[in-house]
């Protein structure tokens, strides 16, 4: 499929790079991509260990204005993306202040090399303190025991299958105990935080991330070569940073930049104003078709928002044609089917879940494509494993046969780790492999190929599970353990680490440094961001109250899936799969084998089959409308005047990226200083 792809769009001008001065240092990452060298004798050597020390200190000021902007603001989500905009907005703070400075020293501080290095740190920073580890796993540990009533009957159903070294609390001792209660409603004044409680849930659960993350790890090494090296995949979201930092200053002299930025400052800036004033007019930004929808059957359409995020569309802009067309196409072929599917007095509920169980069909066979269509490769990376394939390997983040061992003994431990907590051994395996394999695959193609910034799939695994058995013939435990393991890993995948790591190892090709000297810096990183993060989200709602903190993190995600899991443990969901479901599976099945298989026959046909698998996505739900206006501004671009008006029209789209981006740090600083609201942003 990715054949077919680069041959589709390699004569479209996609890739044009900005027309900014070509700077003594610059190193672009298309004239990087798939070098094993790593080196020239034209960039400054890195010096590692400077690079790293400056990454821990942005590290952790990243987590802490994650923690607030998320947490505490809550209006304003700036770790979640999978370009997260505090990552790119500390990175344009710390580029003007090596400007001022060499402008009046005459040095450079901090080179280019040392600078990309701080950026992935900060990237896996913000994913790790935002909604891909630390948000989600300190809620977790307490929702069920505060939420838990003689309604809900949690504490019966969950209880007696918690081990009590997974939570603070004691999963048989009653219902809103003080750890639980004063988490959620804040200590009475003088009371010290318990700390005691936390130590071994966290040390546990410490296990098991640090062994998915090392999975992580070990897979986006191994698919790095496959997709760089020979299947020549853009990596979009490692472009912009790449462009900011190697274009030495040139790019922030360059009018059209300026201009693109100064749009969403100037419309941020009074927003803004109007947050703390009221009295001055608002630029809305926000729009609902629901909203003009009032007539049957089209009221019964699902959520669907108009988005204006200048960040959104300058970001889109730089991608493929074939890709944003089919992001929108097929997200309003989604409504349509769904206004079908009520007018023939279809269950509005089955409707709304045949796009799941589509998904179901559609990744599998996106990741059966994904394979077979690189079988040479993993046939490779087995020889290397059983040691009859020792050629050289090149520049890798870890070798072939170490990532392949060392993956295989991630799932193993992780499999054990979750067999002891009391779910089943084969299901602990299912879960990884769906989590690793599946979901994790193809969220990182929807961001390596496709360049999404949001991560989210529509389902888990025991959506598959209940397409041949009842769901509640698991049994409590195995129910319980999924609740658990679901919330961290599987649900709410925004701020996927799979993803940060492979777009640190694209944005170390730019570096001109190996690879491999990522891997103590993701450690680093990592670690920073688990201690900060985790940290202020276990101090920050004892002290002010997670009910007043962000809702949605505090109280829903994690809620839900207890929710619909006690639903099963009591039998009242969960019934075999009807006709509808197996309809929308094998549907899902047969339209992207019929995308993929038009796409190798076809050399025109304009649609990804990413469009479709990713379609019921709340990433698509959010940036439908910014690909379309992205696709209509490129569309004219490429019509009007070619390759020239994109390469004229690029700075001005990543301007727009810059300036929404920066804004958005601008007011958490503003708002952690001097207590000034900030203004929504779209994407939050």
């Amino acid at each position: 499929m990715s054949d077919t792809h680069n041959r589709n769009t390699s004569a479209e001008p996609t890739e044009v790079q900005p027309s900014v001065p070509a700077a003594a240092e610059k190193t672009t990452l298309n004239n990087s991509a798939g070098s094993d060298t790593g080196q020239t004798s034209q960039a400054p050597p890195l010096r590692l260990g400077r690079a790293i020390t400056f990454g821990a200190a942005a590290v952790a000021l990243t987590a802490v204005l994650v923690t607030q902007a998320e947490m505490v603001l809550s209006s304003v989500r700036i770790g979640y993306l999978q370009l997260p905009p505090v990552a790119l907005g500390l990175l344009l703070l710390m580029l003007a202040l090596r400007q001022f400075t060499r402008r009046f020293t005459g040095r450079i501080n901090i080179t280019n090399s040392e600078m990309l290095v701080v950026y992935v740190m900060m990237l896996v920073g913000a994913m790790v303190s935002s909604h891909g580890i630390a948000e989600k796993l300190v809620p977790l540990l307490v929702i069920p025991n505060y939420f838990a009533d003689k309604g809900n009957n949690w504490s019966d159903l969950f209880g007696s299958h918690t081990p009590r070294s997974l939570v603070p609390y004691n999963p048989t001792g009653g219902l809103q105990q003080p750890v639980s209660a004063y988490y959620y409603e804040k200590l009475p004044r003088g009371m010290s935080l318990p700390w005691h409680a936390w130590v071994m849930p966290l040390l546990t659960w410490g296990v098991l991330i640090i062994l998915v993350l090392s999975a992580f790890v070990c897979l986006a090494s191994l698919l790095r070569r496959s997709w760089v090296d020979e299947e020549k995949l853009s990596f979009p979201l490692a472009r912009i940073p790449v462009e900011l930092v190697t274009s030495d200053g040139a790019l922030f002299s360059n009018r059209t930049f300026r201009l693109g930025a100064l749009l969403p400052i100037v419309i941020y800036a009074v927003n803004g104003i109007h947050q703390n004033f009221p009295s001055v007019p608002q630029i809305p930004l926000t729009f609902l078709l629901n909203d003009y929808l009032s007539s049957p059957p089209w009221n019964q359409v699902y959520y669907t928002p108009l988005l204006i995020s200048f960040a959104a569309i300058g970001f889109f802009y730089l991608l493929p044609q074939d890709i944003l067309c089919s992001i929108w196409v097929f997200f309003v072929l989604s409504r349509f089917e769904q206004v079908g599917a009520v007018s023939m007095n279809i269950d509005p509920a089955i409707a709304a879940s045949s796009l799941k169980y589509q998904a179901i069909g559609a990744y599998l066979v996106l990741i059966v494509t994904l394979f077979s269509s690189s079988k040479h490769y993993w046939r490779n990376v087995w020889r290397s494993v059983i040691g009859r394939d020792s050629s050289a390997q090149g520049d890798e983040l870890l070798p072939t046969r170490a990532a392949a061992i060392g993956l295989a003994v991630c799932i193993v431990l992780s499999s054990v780790w979750l067999r002891m907590m009391g779910m089943s051994l084969w299901l602990a395996l299912f879960e990884l492999i769906v989590c690793l394999f599946v979901v994790g695959i193809v969220m990182a193609r929807s961001t390596a190929e496709a360049g999404l910034l949001m991560t989210e799939t529509t389902f888990r695994p025991i959506d598959i599970i209940s397409l041949v058995s009842p769901a509640h013939a698991l049994g409590a435990a195995n129910l319980t353990m999924l609740s658990f393991f679901d919330s961290m890993f599987l649900r709410d995948q925004r701020g996927l680490l799979l993803t940060g790591f492979l777009d640190g190892m694209r944005v170390m090709d730019a570096a001109q440094a190996p690879r491999k000297k990522l891997l103590p810096a993701f450690a680093v990183a990592i670690i920073v961001a688990l201690v900060m993060a985790v940290g202020l989200n276990i101090v920050l709602p004892y002290h002010i109250g997670a009910l007043n903190m962000d809702k949605w993190m505090e109280q829903g995600s994690s809620r839900w899936v207890f929710a619909d899991d006690a639903a099963l443990m009591s039998h009242s969901a969960g019934a075999s799969p009807g006709w509808a479901t197996t309809g929308s599976v094998l549907a899902g099945i047969g339209i992207t084998a019929a995308l993929a298989a038009l796409r190798s026959i076809c050399y025109w046909w304009p649609l990804h089959p990413l469009g479709y698998v990713l379609v019921g996505s709340w990433s698509t739900t959010q940036f439908w409308f910014p690909c379309l206006l992205a696709w209509i501004f490129k569309s004219l671009s490429v019509r009007y005047g070619g390759a020239q008006a994109i390469g004229k029209a690029t700075p001005f789209f990543l301007g727009m990226v810059a300036g929404e981006f920066g804004m958005a740090v601008v007011f958490v600083l503003l708002n952690m200083l001097l207590h000034i609201q900030a203004p929504p942003f779209p994407w939050s």
